[in-house]
């Protein structure tokens, strides 16, 4: 059974569906999208991931927090999404690497929670309604009426460019944490490292450390660059991240890679995630929001003979009939779904993919695409 608590809490979605629970974390009022993410593991990475920015995350996993939190496990400094929806949250962690409680880090990082609610049962309406706003309340100064009204009057995901919210300010080289001495997956580059710029849109340290623990020297612009701020780099590469909102709306993103195609001789692009579909939409394409999405950790993708079980977490997806067949070829499907879930240009080193082969958290199968990437400016030198 849900612990207990003398903190009443409601969940009201924009429906006029009302969840009652209660209060854990940081008291208040948290507004944003509801979403469910199916992962066994990786709260913290879920949490402090920029991609699930504006949003309030419900865990299928019926209780959380049994590992703490650790200084090791973040994506970002902070987390990044309005509010936690749980079943239940473990009140004492046990694990030699936890630092401090689930609950004291929402706390300290003001992240809005509720617990104790039928988290089964708001996972199938959203199956069967949609993704859609929300609201949690802990405080007590607002009627579910008043708190309704606050969720449809609030502006839905559709149109909002979240991108630039969570990018970084300035310019930076990335000092990766991690030791290519102890990654089994890879081994240590020999030569000079390969000159990556990464477009942040939202983008997690564990894609940096991977690029760097292939072999590359990694530069992090932010999301309003031009291509000359780009190319006066010198890249052998340009990486486009993932991050939150909806692709269509990056329209400085989808015109820096539409002029990195036609204008930077073969330069070697790769997107994850919101970077896959803004290369998409530079040819042309088109994207669309999902029903509820895809965020979990067992997601299959792949062709015929291929097979990848992939982390995945977006809310909206290319339009395969909208990409131009002459340029584009659709590499890897979903296949609970068949949406569009790898694309590669035609006879150009240009890629990208749907989910996150940096498996923070996740499965390891799809790391073998930052290798692919690294080839492609191998065959450059």
């Amino acid at each position: 059974m849900p612990s207990l608590s003398a903190n009443p809490a409601f969940l009201v979605l924009a429906d006029g569906t009302l969840f009652e629970g209660n209060s854990f974390g940081s008291r208040g009022l948290a507004l944003g999208e509801v979403v469910f993410n199916t992962g066994m593991t990786g709260y913290q990475e879920v949490l402090t991931d920029p991609s699930y920015f504006g949003q309030l995350v419900t865990f299928t996993y019926p209780e959380i927090g049994n590992t703490g939190v650790n200084s090791e496990d973040q994506e970002a400094l902070h987390p990044s999404v309005k509010g936690v929806i749980v079943r239940e949250f473990a009140q004492s962690p046990s694990n030699w690497r936890c630092m401090q409680s689930f609950e004291s880090w929402l706390e300290k990082e003001k992240v809005v929670g509720i617990s104790g609610l039928d988290t089964r049962a708001l996972v199938r309406h959203i199956r069967n309604f949609g993704s859609m706003n929300g609201v949690i309340s802990t405080d007590g100064k607002s009627s579910p009426a008043q708190l309704l009204e606050k969720v449809r009057n609030s502006p839905t995901m559709e149109g909002l460019n979240l991108a630039d919210e969570v990018t970084t300010e300035a310019t930076y080289l990335w000092n990766s944490t991690c030791d290519v001495e102890f990654d089994k997956r890879i081994k240590p580059h020999q030569g000079s490292p390969y000159r990556v710029v990464a477009i942040d849109f939202g983008i997690k340290r564990s894609i940096l450390d991977r690029l760097v623990s292939h072999g590359c020297e990694v530069t992090v612009v932010p999301s309003n660059s031009d291509i000359s701020s780009v190319l006066q780099l010198s890249p052998e590469g340009v990486f486009f991240s993932n991050g939150p909102g909806d692709p269509s709306a990056v329209t400085g993103g989808i015109a820096l890679a539409k002029q990195l195609i036609e204008e930077a001789n073969d330069l070697p692009l790769f997107g994850i995630c919101l970077g896959h579909q803004i290369l998409g939409l530079a040819l042309g394409g088109q994207t669309y929001k999902l029903a509820y999405g895809h965020r979990g950790l067992n997601h299959p993708c792949g062709t015929t003979g291929q097979l990848e079980i992939t982390s995945q977490n977006h809310g909206f997806a290319l339009d395969p009939k909208s990409l131009p067949e002459e340029r584009v070829e659709v590499t890897h499907f979903n296949l609970n779904d068949k949406t569009v879930a790898g694309i590669a240009f035609r006879n150009r080193p240009i890629f990208g993919i749907q989910y996150h082969p940096e498996a923070s958290p996740g499965p390891h199968d799809a790391d073998h695409h930052f290798s692919r990437f690294v080839s492609l400016m191998q065959e450059r030198r």
